[in-house]
């Protein structure tokens, strides 16, 4: 493939999911760092990512990455937990030096992984995710990387996403499924004492995954981590920072109907917005 020419004044953050749960971080992201500039693209034409093979969600997701670098992102947040697992090493070692080797591309399992190591006790660790990300196995992986002796347990919830996606997450059908799959996983491993919600959308289920886990295991959400690890990052990384523009602003595209994009951006953001539909 030959070298893209892509814009080099400063920009946006770009923040990329397959679908609407990374809205769910976005929102976070901007809670913490408010003065910035960002854009949404979310290819809500082809999700779900989370069923899919690694080298099609690779192809799919650095597709997203090019569109945002060439819409002026000097810097792209993978807010998806599928592209992040089976993506972004080979974007970041690949594609980068190709593209351009000055913008950078991050996920959004290492900084929920980071946080890991203070929050259990027991050193037994359970995540509930996608089926894509449970089988990549990124997170015990990336946990075991940092903490060697702690040990993960992953639970595969297909049907989360949907419901979510569908407006169901608060409906009475929605129960069944969260029980029957926090059962399963704490039944896999007694001393879970801390879980993972490894997907974007499972913040939406959040009451009623409370429901059903009992007192005293924490539950961790990816958004305070991801936009806590973004701010530090930011700290560390003056050049970067000097490359992204603050207004204060966020666009929203989709390559979807906008018509489709706006109701369920809505469920997930908690407020009305405005996107434009684009082709990769």
């Amino acid at each position: 493939m030959s070298r893209i020419v892509l814009p080099q004044n400063p920009g946006p953050i770009g923040i990329f999911d397959s679908g609407y749960g990374g809205l769910t971080i976005l929102k976070h992201i901007r809670a913490v760092m408010p003065e910035y500039d960002f854009m949404y693209l979310g290819d809500n034409a082809r999700t779900p990512y989370g069923t899919r093979s690694f080298q099609v969600v690779y192809e799919f997701t650095l597709q997203c990455v090019t569109k945002l670098f060439g819409m002026g992102c000097p810097l792209v947040i993978l807010a998806c937990n599928t592209a992040s697992a089976k993506a972004l090493r080979t974007i970041q070692q690949i594609d980068l030096p190709r593209l351009d080797a000055t913008r950078r591309v991050l996920g959004i399992i290492r900084p929920t992984v980071e946080s890991i190591g203070e929050l259990t006790k027991s050193r037994h660790v359970g995540l509930l995710a996608t089926p894509g990300t449970v089988k990549s196995l990124s997170y015990p992986l990336e946990i075991n990387k940092l903490y060697p002796d702690i040990k993960v347990t992953g639970e595969s919830c297909p049907i989360w996403v949907p419901l979510v996606e569908s407006g169901e997450s608060q409906s009475e059908g929605a129960d069944f499924f969260v029980r029957r799959h926090v059962e399963s996983l704490l039944s896999k491993d007694s001393l879970i004492d801390t879980i993972i919600l490894g997907c974007t959308h499972y913040p939406l289920l959040l009451d009623k995954i409370r429901k059903y886990v009992p007192d005293g295991i924490r539950i961790v959400s990816q958004g305070e981590y991801v936009s806590s690890s973004l701010k530090l990052y930011m700290e560390r990384h003056p050049e970067m920072d000097a490359r992204c523009t603050k207004g204060g602003s966020c666009r929203y595209y989709t390559t979807e109907s906008v018509d489709t994009f706006l109701p369920n951006a809505s469920i997930f953001l908690n407020s009305v917005v405005d996107a434009d539909s684009i082709s990769l």
